[in-house]
């Protein structure tokens, strides 16, 4: 197709299109028996585990049918979802429709002193488990994990594992991200299900359930706390350690933390008390350029995980001259990124492969980029992990969800008239969708269980609660729970528009007016969290003929002198006068937006050098 016909397609609004199917290397040399088949949490590995993705049975019923169906519709291979070609299904489940998965789950043995626990990375949106026919648990919201004990619900031999999952998308008050069932522009295909990996492992009565890791960098020393199962009782907590050789060291009571540097030992003792302070002495920093990490192992007398910690240290404070700047390990650090939303051709929210990921995070470090803002999503535990390995800061978003927005007021005006912004209020709910309080209580709970969840990931150095008015409520009080939750990161507290002047940036999003650099009154530091969306459509790698950018280009030539001009220039000129982070719109192509740096694809890189 060529380009004009293409902009032809968009402006008359053909409704006969035909979407070009893409699909990526990693997807086009899947292995079903083999489907992302790494342990999905690093920072609590264990050895004793059963990867359930692989083909499942499915069916889609209407809502009225609460009876799981007598036959199949076909195999769904998980976790991609339904609508994703990966899937072998590529249908949309609509609301008022059930999705049912069903497998055999075989135990060879159930071991004494032992509970088995059936983990979700994540299920998109309201979902159901069974064992046996038996209801084990309901969870409500698709971008979370959860687990549940089944020890007591399955027997040696064969079993049934079902899941039972309910999909309102945007019709409903949950959070959706960018998921819309129409979909088109800026919003994209809405998909369902099981979209992260299914997995399942033994663990001792009394397991490790969570950990808690926090860098001290100016004392020196790492923070972890370890969480078990059940509440066990500490007889004497006066000392937060005692010696390796203590008599008493395989007491159930006891832990014991071993740190390596680079395979090194070079800590190993034992603590009465699951939270401790432990020196680090001579450490060396995590930034991007050096992404250090330590590895720890952490044994109980039943239990034993391996995790990992940086040693890296992220704030605000004032440079030589005055302005507010972030600092990264006490030194000013720009901050060159870029919007990353994490959707691919084949698998939609779910990708291809480990190996596809990876792609992503190393990529963007070639092209001069040292951070990802992901955008309202949550990826899967190993996805943050290459980027605490490979040297990537993340800026996270939560998940937006609430009603109806108003178009004119949240999102056209705003981005024309940016001071349009200044004169409303966030306690106006009617207009960000947000009259519902159920709604509201359901989006500060998963606030919460989000920041917990990636608490420890050291590249996630800023949180970013709120997009562009999508959702938003009492920004104010949604920033002072999440500092509550985590004191060592930065918060761009509302990123776009619609600033109630807290948090620690003043963030921009611009992508139609000159940019310019304007001091905060507050001294927050200043960003640029969203510009440029140049758009350069590729055809044969192109999606979609309904093109959608803020700036067109006919060919990569021109995208790349424009892109170069744009950081050479305005970006350097905006960095001296005060910016401390850029974020460009964006990784890659989706579907109509054909602004990325790559194609949807990732087959084609549409610049040559770096950006920075």
């Amino acid at each position: 197709m060529k380009f004009k016909d293409a902009i032809r397609t968009l402006l008359f609004k053909n409704k006969d299109i035909i979407y070009n199917q893409l699909s990526t290397v990693w997807g086009e040399e899947l292995n079903p028996e083999k489907v992302l088949s790494e342990y999905p949490r690093p920072q609590l590995k264990r050895s004793n585990y059963t990867i359930l993705n692989g083909y499942w049975n499915y069916n889609i019923t209407k809502d009225s049918v609460d009876i799981k169906p007598a036959r199949y519709d076909g195999k769904i291979l998980v976790p991609f979802s339904p609508e994703s070609i990966l899937s072998g299904v590529n249908r949309q489940l609509q609301p008022g429709e059930i999705l049912w998965y069903e497998r055999p789950l075989i135990i060879d043995k159930k071991l004494p002193g032992k509970r088995l626990i059936l983990h979700f990375g994540a299920v998109d949106q309201v979902c159901e488990i069974r064992i046996n026919n038996n209801k084990i648990m309901q969870h409500i919201g698709g971008y979370l994990p959860f687990y549940t004990d089944i020890t007591d619900f399955v027997i040696e031999g064969g079993n049934l594992l079902t899941v039972k999952v309910k999909d309102f998308s945007e019709t409903s008050f949950h959070s959706r991200g960018k998921q819309k069932l129409k979909r088109g522009g800026m919003f994209y295909t809405a998909q369902s299900g099981i979209w992260q990996t299914v997995w399942m492992e033994w663990v001792p009565d009394i397991y490790i359930n969570s950990l808690s890791i926090t860098p001290l960098v100016d004392e020196s020393m790492v923070r972890l706390t370890i969480n078990l199962s059940q509440s066990t009782s500490y007889a004497n907590n006066k000392d937060s350690a005692i010696n390796i050789k203590s008599k008493n060291k395989n007491n159930r009571n006891m832990f014991r933390i071993d740190i390596y540097d680079k395979g090194v030992k070079i800590h190993s003792f034992v603590t009465k008390n699951p939270t401790m302070n432990i020196p680090i002495k001579n450490f060396t920093y995590w930034s991007p350029e050096n992404p250090y990490l330590y590895d720890m192992v952490i044994t109980t007398s039943e239990d034993m995980v391996e995790s990992y910690f940086a040693m890296r240290k992220i704030e605000v404070k004032k440079d030589e001259a005055g302005i507010s700047r972030i600092y990264l390990n006490n030194k000013p650090y720009f901050q060159n990124g870029l919007l990353d939303q994490g959707y691919w051709p084949d698998g939609l929210y779910t990708a291809p492969s480990d190996e596809a990921m990876i792609f992503d995070i190393k990529q963007a470090k070639e092209l001069g980029f040292n951070m990802l803002r992901k955008h309202i999503k949550i990826e899967p535990l190993r996805w943050y992990y290459h980027c605490d390995r490979l040297g990537m800061l993340v800026w996270q978003d939560m998940v937006n969800g609430g009603g109806n927005y108003n178009k004119l007021l949240v999102g056209y005006l705003p981005t024309i008239f940016p001071w349009v912004a200044g004169l409303i209020s966030d306690r106006c709910y009617l207009i960000f969708g947000r009259k519902n309080a159920e709604g509201r209580q359901e989006w500060t709970r998963e606030c919460e269980e989000t920041v917990k969840h990636l608490y420890n990931n050291p590249s996630i150095v800023v949180w970013v609660p709120f997009n562009e008015g999508w959702g938003q409520f009492d920004a104010k009080k949604i920033t002072s729970l999440i500092r509550s939750l985590d004191d060592t990161r930065l918060i761009d507290q509302a990123s776009g528009w619609y600033d109630q002047k807290g948090g620690d940036f003043n963030s921009v999003h611009n992508y139609f007016h000159p940019l310019l650099y304007t001091p905060d009154k507050g001294g927050r530091v200043v960003i640029l969290s969203e510009i440029g969306g140049y758009a350069c459509y590729i055809p044969e790698h192109s999606y979609s003929p309904m093109l959608y950018g803020y700036r067109i280009y006919l060919n990569t030539a021109d995208l790349e002198a424009a892109l170069q001009r744009l950081y050479s220039e305005d970006i350097m000129k905006l960095k001296k006068q005060g910016v401390s982070a850029v974020v460009y719109t964006q990784l890659s192509d989706i579907e109509d937006e054909v602004n990325g740096l790559f194609t949807y694809d990732r087959k084609v890189c549409k610049i040559s050098k770096p950006l920075k």
